[in-house]
């Protein structure tokens, strides 16, 4: 393939964890010709077997290590709680000069995972690219997956700033826009933009099924839009999900804690009749939302 030199960020890229986000981001550096080369690793003999049918990586290794060896930029993209042991593999094997990133989305707990094993030499630039769906595996990805999406990154103490840079050149180059905050205030925007809908829609499925089993009476197979819609995302990988609310725990508490405040102000306003206060809080909860999606839209469109 002839790629074209002005969009060549990085020589090789390295994905460790070929699942939805790895195999998209491999397929994203395929697509805009962001890198030369693109090595992969998985866990399991079958994933590593269906992404090379799938022909989106130039090699797929059978260890970690192999696969960073040559590597200018590493991404991790497996659950955050194997992050540790990825890095005891791979420490060794990482060249002076390479720069490891992530797509988790936590951010405090992955910054004390990885940096206890960093290299000296080697630069971490803890990220998280906001895009998903609720499928899974090397077959799920497609380049279009970053398209207009945001990507938090968050510096810490150690980020080397040019090294930063072209990671955000990187992420750009996949079709994301890319902002930067703090560890603490991604862990808590994070808890309250996506960890909590998806407890939320878990434990919703996990309602109606007992239920269902209560009343002896089918339920679920009536269930629509509204049902359907929110609870989408408990489709998605259990063992991402449990590693997520396990290393964000202080986060999703504060958030759950606010979030159960709310529920049981609704539970008194409808066991006491109050309409009025119902209504008001509708109300305000539909415009919030029509504010919200005009900034996704003003995004989008720049």
């Amino acid at each position: 393939m002839d790629m074209k030199s002005e969009n060549i960020i990085f020589d090789t890229v390295a994905i460790i964890g070929i699942g939805l986000i790895g195999s998209s981001i491999a397929r994203g550096i395929k697509k805009n010709r962001i890198a030369r080369r693109v090595f992969g690793y998985a866990k399991t003999a079958a994933t590593r077997e269906k992404a090379g049918e799938l022909g989106y990586m130039d090699r797929i290794f059978d260890t970690s290590a192999g696969a960073v060896n040559d590597a200018d930029l590493i991404i991790l993209c497996a659950p955050v709680g194997s992050n540790a042991d990825i890095m005891k593999e791979i420490k060794g094997h990482l060249k002076r000069g390479s720069i490891i990133t992530d797509v988790g989305s936590v951010k405090k707990a992955v910054i004390d995972q990885i940096d206890e094993h960093l290299p000296d030499g080697v630069s971490f630039i803890p990220g998280h690219p906001i895009a998903g769906t609720e499928f899974s595996g090397p077959e799920s990805g497609f380049a279009e997956l970053f398209n207009k999406k945001c990507c938090l990154l968050t510096p810490y103490t150690k980020t080397d700033k040019v090294q930063l840079n072209k990671v955000i050149s990187f992420w750009e180059e996949l079709g994301m826009f890319v902002d930067t905050m703090s560890p603490e205030m991604h862990d808590l925007v994070l808890a309250t933009i996506s960890h909590l809908p998806h407890l939320v829609a878990f434990n919703l499925v996990d309602t109606a099924a007992k239920l269902e089993n209560n009343k002896n009476q089918e339920i679920t197979k009536y269930a629509a839009g509204g049902f359907l819609d929110y609870t989408r995302v408990a489709s998605s990988d259990p063992i991402m999900w449990r590693d997520i609310f396990l290393n964000n725990k202080e986060a999703v508490i504060e958030i759950l804690d606010s979030f159960i405040e709310g529920l049981a102000e609704l539970k008194d306003n409808i066991k006491t009749g109050n309409g009025n206060k119902l209504e008001s809080i509708f109300t305000d909860s539909r415009n919030k939302r029509d504010k919200i999606l005009d900034s996704i839209k003003k995004l989008e469109s720049e």
